[in-house]
C-alpha cells in the first residue's frame, strides 16, 4: 500500500485476515469479546476499502446467508467503533475497519478519494498537536480529533485513471 491506499490487485483477502486477528488480540488484552456479529460485521468492513454503511452491511450479510437485523449491526458497529476497531467516516455516514491502535497525540487523517470512494488512513503526531494546542487556546478540549480531506488517489489522477479501481 502506498500511502495507505491499495495497489490495484492487492490480496483483499490478507486484508481481513490482518484485520480480523488484529481485532482479536486487541479484544484479548482488554477483556472484551469478539462475538460472531461483531466479527462478521468488521469482516465486512475489512473487504473494503471503502465506507460501508450500516444498511449496506446489513444487505451484505444477507446475502451470505448471515443476516443480521439493522439493530444488531449497529451495535456491533458502536463496539467496533469504541474498542479502536472501526471508525465512523461522518461526512460519509459509513464506517471503515482499522487494523492499527491509535494513541498519544496522534490524529487520525481520512484521505477520502472523490472518484473511487476509496480512504486512506493516515496519522499526524504534529497536526494533532497543533490542532489540541489552537483548542487549548479557546478553552476547548478536543476528544478523538479525525481529520477528512476530499480528493483524488494517485491511481484516479494517474493518466490511465479509467480503469477499473478496487475498492
Amino acid at each position: 500500500m502506498k500511502s495507505g491506499f491499495p495497489s490495484p490487485g492487492h490480496d483483499h483477502a490478507l486484508c481481513v485476515a490482518d484485520t480480523l486477528t488484529h481485532a482479536e488480540k486487541t479484544c484479548d488484552v482488554r477483556g472484551v469479546r469478539l462475538t460472531p456479529l461483531r466479527r462478521r460485521v468488521l469482516g465486512v468492513l475489512a473487504a473494503s476499502h471503502a465506507p460501508v454503511g450500516a444498511y449496506d452491511i446489513v444487505e451484505r450479510l444477507k446475502k451470505t446467508g448471515e443476516a443480521a437485523p439493522a439493530m444488531s449491526v449497529y451495535r456491533a458497529l458502536d463496539f467496533l467503533v469504541g474498542e479502536g476497531l472501526a471508525h465512523r467516516i461522518e461526512s460519509r455516514n459509513a464506517f471503515l475497519a482499522c487494523n492499527r491502535g491509535h494513541g498519544g497525540d496522534e490524529i487520525v487523517v481520512f484521505l477520502l478519494c472523490e472518484r473511487c470512494s476509496t480512504v486512506a488512513e493516515v496519522t499526524s503526531s504534529a497536526v494533532g498537536r497543533d490542532l489540541t494546542k489552537a483548542a487549548s487556546a479557546v478553552g476547548f478540549e478536543a476528544h478523538a480529533p479525525v481529520l477528512e480531506i476530499k480528493g483524488l488517489c494517485e491511481i484516479c489522477r494517474s493518466p490511465s485513471a479509467s480503469q477499473e479501481r478496487i475498492a
